[in-house]
C-alpha cells in the first residue's frame, strides 16, 4: 500500500480518511464500494467508507474529543450548537439519528426536535 514515493500522498489524505471514519486498505484489496485513490498515475490506496450510522458515532466521538468532555456534560447552549452542527452534516438523515444524538447529549428526542425547530424559527 505504501511505497516511499507515495508516502507524502498517504500522509496527506490520512487525516481526511480518519475524520470521516474511513479505513485505508491496499488498492488490490479494494471492494466494489471502496474508493481507489491514484497518485502520479498509479493506484496507491483504497478508502473504505463507513456506513452512515457508523459515521454518526464517529462524528459524535470526535465532537466529544474536541469539547474535552462528554457531550451530555455540555450546557444547553453548547448542546444546541452541537445539534446545529450535526444537522448541517446530515446527521438526522441517518436512521435513528435523532435517538443516537439524544442519547449522546443526555436529552430526550423531544429536546433534540426542539433544538432543530428553534434553529428553523418554528
Amino acid at each position: 500500500m505504501t511505497g516511499s514515493a507515495d508516502e507524502p500522498f498517504i500522509t496527506a489524505v490520512k487525516p481526511l480518511v480518519d475524520a470521516m471514519g474511513g479505513e485505508m486498505v491496499p488498492p488490490d484489496e479494494a471492494g466494489p464500494d471502496d474508493v481507489v485513490l491514484a497518485w502520479r498515475g498509479a493506484d496507491v490506496v483504497a478508502v473504505r467508507l463507513p456506513q452512515l450510522a457508523d459515521s454518526l458515532d464517529h462524528i459524535l466521538a470526535a465532537m466529544e474529543r474536541k469539547q474535552g468532555k462528554p457531550l451530555a456534560d455540555l450546557d444547553r447552549k453548547a448542546k444546541q450548537e452541537v445539534v446545529r452542527i450535526l444537522e448541517a452534516r446530515g446527521a438526522f438523515s441517518v436512521r435513528h439519528g435523532v435517538e443516537t444524538v439524544a442519547s449522546a447529549l443526555g436529552v430526550s428526542r423531544f429536546t433534540v426536535y426542539n433544538y432543530l425547530n428553534r434553529d428553523k424559527g418554528v
